[in-house]
């Protein structure tokens, strides 16, 4: 199965340090980032990597070259596409697999990729791995777990194709940064976004969800850190070790 990590990020929050490193190869309790996330794809059977690189693009080539021989990259370095550019952008290395799943560089947590994946609807475009957690941006799923919107709480903004929607009639769940994606997507992505090659993933899945099913699988009672988020790195590294104990242990939800 393939694995594409998103590592072309800035990391700006995680300045000084993505001053002179990329984010993906920040080291969280003695270990990179990336590492993390490629330990935990291939653990679970995610053995076929690719890796788009941007920031520091070569100190990520050298590093994949030691480690990670086998990885393919996904060159970004003239210009960041975002998420949604960014698997666009991949088209000719994850198409052809059937499925292929998505994780962010700065996301640590114990869900069973192996079970998220097959608990991913046939006919999705992408599933989505959510919970409920506290959080400002939240995606709205139906009672069938079908995205059909996003809201800001703090500013009451809210973005469906549905029209106008009752927030209140629906599931307000966390995006984790961790998909699973139907190649199937790519012509969608085409179509939808109309020549544009950088944006988010999430206006793709907002534009489509109304007439291509993209799913949800809570995933609440996992343990995640996103440790590009973080103001303080120690308090992420803390958190990030407690889920790293879990998962060596094998103790996950």
């Amino acid at each position: 199965m393939r694995g594409f990590i998103f590592a072309a990020g800035l990391g700006t929050r995680l300045r000084p340090l993505t001053d002179t490193m990329p984010k993906a190869l920040v080291p969280v309790c003695g270990k990179p980032l990336l590492a993390h996330v490629a330990d935990r794809l291939i653990a679970e059977g995610f053995d076929e990597l690719v890796v788009n690189v941007h920031h520091f693009p070569e100190q990520i080539r050298d590093f994949l070259s030691v480690f990670y021989p086998y990885a393919t990259v996904s060159d970004e370095s003239d210009r960041l596409l975002e998420t949604g550019g960014a698997v666009l952008h991949a088209r000719p290395l994850l198409e052809g697999c059937g499925k292929f799943l998505v994780h962010n560089v700065d996301i640590i947590s114990d869900i069973s990729l192996r079970d998220f994946a097959a608990s991913a609807p046939e006919d999705a475009v992408a599933t989505l791995a959510v919970s409920e957690r506290r959080t400002r941006r939240y995606l709205l799923f139906d009672d069938d777990m079908r995205l059909v919107g996003w809201t800001d709480t703090a500013t009451g903004e809210v973005r469906s194709p549905n029209g106008d929607l009752d927030v209140s009639k629906y599931r307000m769940l966390a995006f984790s940064g961790i998909h699973l994606i139907s190649d199937s997507v790519f012509p969608l992505m085409e179509e939808a976004m109309d020549g544009e090659e950088r944006f988010p993933i999430m206006d793709f899945y907002l534009r489509i969800c109304r007439d291509h099913p993209v799913a949800g699988y809570d995933a609440t009672g996992s343990r995640m850190v996103d440790v590009g988020k973080y103001g303080s790195l120690g308090e992420a590294e803390a958190e990030a070790a407690a889920i790293l104990r879990t998962i060596s242990s094998g103790r996950r939800p």
